[in-house]
């Protein structure tokens, strides 16, 4: 029976060491949070006007198009 108590203590301590990894990193880390979502919103910001762009030049494209056949 004593291998059964040492899988039950192995079993035991590493759920144990499991338990003790689940910690909130992002409560721990807030500042590198911060500069995620100022990342991602600069980002975010840069595809918006990327696609503005696109759209405005077919806008203008098209207008081109339509008076040259008008």
């Amino acid at each position: 029976m004593p291998a059964i108590n040492n899988a039950a203590i192995v079993a035991r301590d590493t759920f144990s060491t499991l338990a003790k990894r689940q910690q909130n990193w992002a409560a721990q880390e807030p500042g590198v949070i911060v500069v995620f979502c100022i990342v991602f919103l600069v980002g975010c910001g840069l595809v918006g006007l990327w696609i503005s762009k696109l759209i405005s030049k077919r806008r203008a494209k098209k207008q081109a198009a339509m008076a040259a056949h008008a």
